[in-house]
């Protein structure tokens, strides 16, 4: 098999190093092209890169010279379309260990409109679920304990011998098909530069007819988020960085504002998808901090012109967002103007009498009028839903 490792990095060296070794230490006879994008970091990863780009020909890199940083959102895009050489490509993090085994793996089910996932062992760091291993061997280079993992990649193969050892689901690290890649266009830019963008892309593989398989026959240990989340260089250890926190609440306004709903797997891991309606919202005596609360689960929100409430919410707003709020907030022309003539759905709220349990009601819409099913006016809490048509725009999403 011929696979391009693509692999984002910045200010992580030690981590990437520690991944370089281990995937030519256990590669097999496979071979592997390992693709790295700098991004613009100032702890000696392009002097790096330089160097075993000159006694490796199977590694190639390329730069982001800054002083912007793109993100691995931009960068997996770039080292896909613009670096790997081969069809099959393999999403990766720098704090992975590849086990032995683990290309034999991806060879044995990699397929057009196919994606493999390794299964991950990881230490404690993250709550349990059936689509991982928890299993500490250190979360620094200099601790790991290779041999206990190498043991533990040993039972784990036993244990799965007589089953067929996969299951649904997706997420790091994830092999596929280029050409599958290139046919929805990639990563969202929206996300840059990064968190979230796994959840919009795999909706939009699951819905372009893509099958997920996670195999427990290839394994990576994780050491988990030492590039940015958890990277030391950013944080205390243990704690998220401010910088992933910021943009984490950013990306997550921007899947709403997209999708209509949450990121939404089932316990493997396998993107649900709700369906995307057009709803509108009238909303009456509103603030701006109820506004900023609501405007991302709809279409469009129709406010009351009180204070000029609309007008300073786009202001303050839309520098964190790529969407043109000009065109997602209008003032409604008195309390009788009647936006449902613009919508499939309007919801309408007196914004003086919500409540803890209405907003629960907003973030679960989709799915309460996909229940629904039916044309008409129903109340649930203080909302008011007017059901005009049931069409479904998720498809819409799929390419870029």
């Amino acid at each position: 098999m011929k696979i391009s490792i693509i692999q984002p990095s910045r200010n992580n060296l030690k981590y990437l190093k520690w991944s370089y070794e281990a995937i030519r230490k256990n590669q097999g006879n496979h071979e592997v092209e390992i693709c790295v994008a700098d991004d613009f970091s100032n702890d000696g990863t392009w002097e790096w890169c330089l160097d075993t780009m000159h006694n490796d020909p199977m590694f190639r890199a390329i730069r982001n010279e800054g002083p912007t940083r793109l993100g691995h959102t931009i960068l997996y895009d770039r080292l896909v379309n613009e670096v790997a050489s081969f069809n099959i490509c393999m999403i990766y993090h720098a704090d992975m260990y590849l086990c032995p085994g683990a290309m034999d793996a991806i060879e044995k089910h990699i397929a057009s409109k196919t994606i493999v996932s390794l299964t991950r062992i990881e230490p404690p760091l993250h709550p349990p679920g059936p689509e991982k291993v928890l299993f500490n061997a250190g979360i620094e280079p200099e601790e790991f304990d290779e041999n206990a993992v190498l043991y533990k990649v040993g039972e784990l193969s036993r244990l799965h011998s007589n089953d067929d050892g996969v299951t649904e689901g997706i997420f790091a690290p994830w092999a596929f098909m280029k050409a599958d890649f290139q046919e929805i266009g990639g990563h969202d830019p929206l996300y840059a530069p990064q968190s979230k963008e796994d959840s919009d892309i795999f909706n939009r593989f699951q819905l372009n007819g893509v099958k997920f398989i996670q195999t427990w026959e290839g394994f990576v240990y994780h050491m988990t988020c030492r590039g940015s989340r958890f990277n030391p260089t950013l944080t205390t250890p243990g704690r998220n960085s401010s910088e992933w926190e910021r943009q984490n609440i950013k990306s997550s306004k921007e899947f709403i504002r997209k999708w209509g709903h949450f990121p939404k797997h089932d316990e493997y891991m396998k993107p649900i998808i709700p369906p995307k309606y057009d709803i509108g919202l009238k909303l009456l005596n509103p603030n701006i901090q109820l506004l900023g609360a609501l405007e991302p689960w709809f279409s469009v929100v129709h406010v009351d012109n009180i204070d000029n409430v609309a007008e300073h919410y786009i202001q303050s707003e839309q520098p964190n967002t790529s969407f043109d709020l000009q065109k997602r907030v209008h003032t409604l022309y008195g309390h009788d103007d009647n936006p449902s003539i613009y919508h499939d759905i309007l919801v309408t709220i007196d914004g003086s009498r919500i409540t803890n349990q209405d907003l629960q009601y907003i973030e679960m819409l989709a799915q309460i009028i996909e229940d629904t099913k039916e044309i008409g006016i129903f109340n649930i809490g203080n909302l008011t839903i007017e059901i005009i048509s049931l069409i479904e725009y998720q498809n819409d999403l799929i390419k870029l």
